[in-house]
């Protein structure tokens, strides 16, 4: 495929929670040039309005707060969560972060009906180990409601320095009120994860679409062919999206020259489809596991792969992000980012707030989507709350067996006390902050080691 796409395909204008506000895309190439108004006479009542406030109220006006405004004020009536004004501090953060390290909690975010979302937190980030996940809502953070704020107003009050804490307030599943005590840190910008079972299957997984995932993805793959892998299994779960461009390149590799990617569909109706010239993709049987986390950039890979070189899906319906953005930088360094076209799988299908259902349904284990445990608060004998059923939950699932009743009762002290000296902790039968968080790192292992979705995809391979 030769044509240089420069779309950018963004799952969230301000996704990443961080000392700045990042995104993996690529740099604005468009300089907007600022024109004259005054012949415009959309304008006029604008600039009327601009020139009476100056001139005539009351105190000192910021020029520069009222055009950042006007122009916010005007991205944010169009009603579309993928489209954002950035003022010049956040822009120069956000492109500064692109193809680097940045320092936050690691989480990607969404605005719907004026409250922020996370849509997945990234791999090894401080978000992912403090258990938040796809479809939480950010209610409060350090105590303040951030109700009816836009996404960066909510990462502004979030953003901060390495080692500093802060606390979020989160809904999950539309009545459970949970707590987050997240310490930020440096999150590397690395994308492509592989490793080698013991049944000789390649695992990839490719955690975000930056500017190297293409080329780190084809080392991955070339790797696993000198390895002579019976099948790859290509995971894309909990990945939010990013550039179009690398998606599409790494969705070549497997695709048959002449066999579409994707289409295009402009504001008149207009489609143009982007074909593989690929002459020899590999041929290696592959698997894709994806789930609600897996959008924008995520469900195109999934989608392509899937329809245009018959590679199987394997776990749960994806998010349902189907439309293009492009970046735009004015002079002044601020930018603004907008929705250009949509998307559409393929055959033509438009996945927007739909998602792509995986031919291969399954499911986690139930204990995979237990809620967070929180280490800052100690749970004792006597206890009762949602979170000692919470904690009694984990105890269950880690094989320490305890009613789930909400009860810290002598049966749950005698559960927490054993699950501590199996674990070299001290036995005082409370769940302080040590066996909190050695709980949540089990947990996490116990998931990985049972990972459904993974283990069927690899089933599938061997066959």
């Amino acid at each position: 495929m030769n044509k240089n796409v420069k779309l950018l395909l963004i799952i969230i204008l301000t996704a990443v929670i961080s000392s700045g506000l990042t995104l993996t895309l690529a740099k604005p190439e468009t300089i907007v040039q600022e024109k004259e108004v005054q012949q415009n006479p959309d304008f006029a009542k604008l600039v009327d309005t601009y020139e009476k406030l100056e001139q005539k109220y009351y105190q000192k006006t910021d020029k520069e707060k009222m055009v950042d405004g006007a122009i916010n004020g005007m991205v944010e009536s169009l009603g579309d969560p993928y489209s954002a004004y950035m003022n010049a501090e956040d822009s120069k953060s956000f492109n500064e972060t692109i193809s680097s390290s940045f320092e936050g909690i690691g989480a990607e975010l969404q605005e719907i009906d004026g409250q922020v979302m996370i849509v997945s937190p990234i791999k090894g980030s401080p978000a992912e180990k403090a258990g938040l996940k796809p479809k939480d809502k950010i209610i409060k953070v350090n105590g303040k409601s951030v109700k009816g704020k836009t996404v960066n107003d909510t990462v502004a009050l979030i953003r901060g320095e390495k080692g500093t804490p802060v606390k979020l307030g989160i809904e999950r599943g539309g009545s459970q009120q949970l707590e987050f005590s997240i310490t930020r840190d440096e999150i590397p910008i690395e994308t492509v994860y592989t490793n080698v079972t013991d049944d000789n299957i390649g695992r990839i997984q490719v955690t975000t679409f930056s500017e190297k995932t293409a080329a780190d993805f084809s080392k991955a793959v070339k790797n696993l062919e000198e390895k002579e892998v019976k099948g790859i299994v290509i995971d894309l779960r909990q990945n939010p999206g990013g550039l179009m461009d690398e998606a599409i390149k790494m969705s070549e590799m497997f695709i048959p020259e002449g066999k579409n990617i994707l289409q295009v569909e402009n504001k008149d109706g207009s489609r143009e489809a982007y074909r593989s010239e690929n002459k020899d993709p590999v041929t290696i049987p592959s698997a894709v596991v994806v789930d609600e986390g897996t959008a924008s950039a995520g469900e195109i890979m999934a989608a392509a792969l899937n329809e245009s070189a018959d590679i199987p899906l394997f776990g749960e319906k994806t998010f349902g992000k189907g439309t293009i953005q492009t970046a735009e930088q004015y002079k002044d360094g601020s930018s603004i980012k907008f929705t250009i076209a949509k998307w559409l799988t393929p055959g033509g299908t438009w996945v927007h707030k739909k998602g792509i259902e995986p031919g291969e349904k399954v499911s986690l284990p139930s204990y995979a989507k237990l809620p967070y445990l929180d280490p800052s608060k100690p749970l004792k004998p006597g206890d009762a709350s949602k979170e000692v059923k919470t904690a009694q939950a984990f105890l269950n699932a880690l094989g320490y067996r305890t009613e789930e009743n909400g009860l810290f009762d002598p049966k749950m002290k005698e559960a927490v006390m054993n699950y501590q000296k199996d674990h070299d902790l001290k036995q005082t039968g409370i769940i302080e902050k040590d066996t909190a968080i050695s709980m949540l790192t089990s947990l996490q292992e116990l998931v990985k080691k049972n990972d459904t979705q993974m283990n069927k995809a690899i089933e599938a391979l061997k066959k």
